[in-house]
């Protein structure tokens, strides 16, 4: 049976550009099936915010490689709808979490993805979202 497709959070995106080896084994089986990562373009402005921020060059060269081989969702005006939905869901329940987090979960449930995520405490608020994760 095939793996459903994925979507990588800023957290094991960054495991995984670490070679973290849990993070890496999960990460290799994953592209044994299907061939590249996608990401959020969300996850790709937090990657690029904090190693230009620690003027990390060539992990930034390291970077654009990654993202030249895989594949970028962008925003749509249904996945900020999405958003805004997920939006009101937690603040009616008092659940909030952060705008960036709310967007990444919006673009994986959009396109029907798995989150791979180490942060389900916050992900694990937001109705029908299906998350794995890779550092466990």
């Amino acid at each position: 049976m095939r793996s459903p497709q994925a979507r990588l959070d800023t957290d094991v995106l960054s495991a995984v550009m670490r070679k973290h080896p849990i993070a890496m084994a999960r990460a290799q089986a994953y592209l044994a099936v299907h061939h590249r990562f996608t990401i959020s373009i969300i996850t790709r402005y937090e990657v690029l915010r904090g190693l230009k921020a620690k003027n990390a060059s060539s992990q930034l060269v390291a970077f654009d490689r990654f993202c030249t081989a895989s594949r970028i969702i962008r925003l749509t005006d249904g996945i900020v709808e999405q958003a805004a939905d997920i939006y009101a869901d937690l603040h009616r329940c008092g659940q909030l979490i952060g705008d960036a987090d709310i967007l990444i979960a919006a673009s994986a449930l959009a396109h029907g993805f798995v989150l791979i995520t180490n942060n389900e405490e916050h992900f694990k608020r937001v109705s029908g979202l299906r998350m794995e994760n890779w550092l466990r």
